[in-house]
């Protein structure tokens, strides 16, 4: 089944990441840690010039059946299918790295890949289908405390507690196995639901991010990045929820302050530390592209670019 996938903030971000006015320029390893279906990655490679590289990341099969067909017309991308948690496969002196983070258009929309509550199917949540626990296991054998954290840091969902209660019982009557009676389940749970938000959004946003590792993943490539960019590399992250845009807020707040010290310390700037430049204000989707493609309304891109 092919399902259509519009690429959020794709001129946008891939000017952010290659901002040298001439193709010919671009003659570095560029990175595209999340392919997808490869929109950013095809507009990459029209703006990188013919000794460049490309080095694509994602752990879905699906994408990487996409990029075998991309890399094999075009033998500047290469792929690995894995996490852009390993962004040393890329190489140490990368010119550019851009993350679309979450769920793609097509993974949502495939009922069989059980990430909406749209959709009646089965409970599995996992980009990466090869490995790892399927959300219905997460589910049914989590840990009540921990069911109680996860929708309340993940999902940040009020009624955790009683939500986690609830889905506890249920499981001990019959195991979960689908993403519709899970939605139902989670309905009836939530004593208030949220304006034009469907009462189950946190709780399988909570277990999405939790079955596929997403935040760590983030933590773990943040705290690589600087060393494997070169200086004056950029790095252009969207997110789309508010826990990924505060670890990427903070991340570049914190990289381009460098260390604070008491006002009246001597310090020079080198000592001070600081590694990135932040380049603009926060990017959001135009109110045209929201017009066409609702989920971009809660995009928001960050650029950086390595001073030292």
């Amino acid at each position: 089944m092919t399902l259509s996938h519009r690429t959020v903030l794709l001129e946008e971000a891939v000017a952010a990441l290659m901002p040298l006015a001439s193709v010919a320029d671009n003659v570095g390893t560029y990175v595209d840690g999340t392919f997808g279906r490869g929109g950013h990655a095809a507009l990459i490679l029209q703006h990188l010039a013919p000794t460049g590289h490309l080095v694509a990341f994602d752990k879905d099969p699906e994408a990487a059946l996409a990029a075998a067909t991309m890399s094999a017309q075009d033998a500047r991308l290469r792929f690995v299918h894995d996490s852009f948690a390993a962004l040393e496969l890329a190489g140490d002196s990368l010119s550019g790295v851009l993350l679309d983070l979450g769920v793609s258009s097509p993974q949502l929309d495939a009922r069989e890949r059980g990430f909406s509550f749209m959709h009646d199917g089965p409970l599995d949540m996992r980009m990466d289908t090869r490995s790892g626990p399927t959300a219905a296991e997460f589910i049914n054998t989590v840990d009540e405390t921990e069911l109680v954290r996860v929708l309340r840091e993940y999902g940040e969902e009020r009624y955790a507690k009683r939500i986690a209660r609830i889905i506890v019982e249920q499981r001990a009557l019959v195991p979960f196995e689908t993403t519709g009676r899970f939605a139902q389940v989670v309905t009836d749970a939530n004593p208030a639901w949220e304006k034009h938000k469907h009462p189950a959004t946190r709780a399988f946003q909570a277990i999405r991010i939790a079955v596929n590792r997403e935040l760590q993943d983030l933590e773990l490539l943040l705290g690589k990045v600087l060393d494997l960019l070169e200086i004056g590399g950029r790095l252009v992250i969207i997110s789309f929820h508010s826990l990924e845009d505060r670890m990427v807020k903070r991340f570049m707040r914190d990289q381009s302050r460098g260390i604070q010290v008491p006002r009246g310390v001597p310090i020079t700037e080198s000592q001070r530390g600081q590694r990135l430049r932040l380049v603009g204000k926060a990017v959001r989707a135009s109110a045209e592209e929201v017009a066409g493609n609702t989920r971009s309304r809660s995009a928001i891109m960050r650029i950086a670019e390595r001073i030292a």
